[in-house]
């Protein structure tokens, strides 16, 4: 089992801010999910998508998969990606978030490597938030995952206070991204055109 093999992409959620399903969003006629899965596979050899609607990726060259435990939230796409993933850990990112940082997935890599302990997640704060997406989450999570669900619970956060998890402080992760570029959510039309303007390049 390699040990940052994998990349998982959660391409769920309802989009209802956006007006249409995020997974389909396209720049300049390229899909938002091509470019992320681009980046991703210069740092990562298996990419997983965790996505509901499978029927959409046939032919797709990637391992897709859908939730096991439904209408649970992203916490679901943690489970189920975690399960098939082939590594100790797993990078999770989300499919509307395509300011993708390498240089930040190899930081978050190393703090994890230095840690005497190595930890069950590396997490990103903001402020007295945190970041879900854009962290690492070890395979070792999977059952304690399973019991949240099935004790009804969904926040992510809250099964990372029970967990060993790895925070990576604002102002570090700014280093890498001054303007948090790295987290932004294409949520609306808005930020979809924000981001033409001002990142389609990244």
């Amino acid at each position: 089992m390699s040990k940052f093999g994998t990349a998982i992409i959660l391409a769920g959620g309802k989009s209802s801010r956006m007006g249409f399903d995020k997974q389909f969003l396209k720049i300049k006629e390229r899909r938002v999910m091509d470019i992320v899965i681009s980046k991703l596979k210069k740092e990562f050899n298996e990419i997983i998508v965790v996505t509901n609607k499978p029927e959409y990726y046939i032919g797709f060259g990637d391992k897709i998969v859908s939730d096991i435990i439904k209408e649970m939230g992203p916490l679901s796409g943690l489970h189920v990606g975690l399960k098939n993933s082939s590594s100790k850990y797993a990078y999770f990112i989300a499919c509307d978030m395509p300011n993708i940082s390498i240089e930040y997935i190899r930081y978050m890599k190393k703090k994890m490597q230095e840690r005497e302990q190595e930890p069950q997640a590396c997490v990103t704060k903001f402020g007295n938030w945190i970041e879900a997406f854009n962290s690492f989450y070890s395979k070792d999570l999977y059952y304690g995952i399973e019991k949240h669900l099935q004790e009804n619970k969904r926040s992510v956060n809250s099964f990372l206070q029970k967990s060993d998890t790895l925070y990576i402080e604002e102002d570090d992760a700014r280093r890498f991204s001054p303007k948090w570029e790295m987290f932004i959510n294409l949520n609306t039309r808005d930020e979809l055109d924000d981001y033409i303007r001002n990142y389609s390049n990244i």
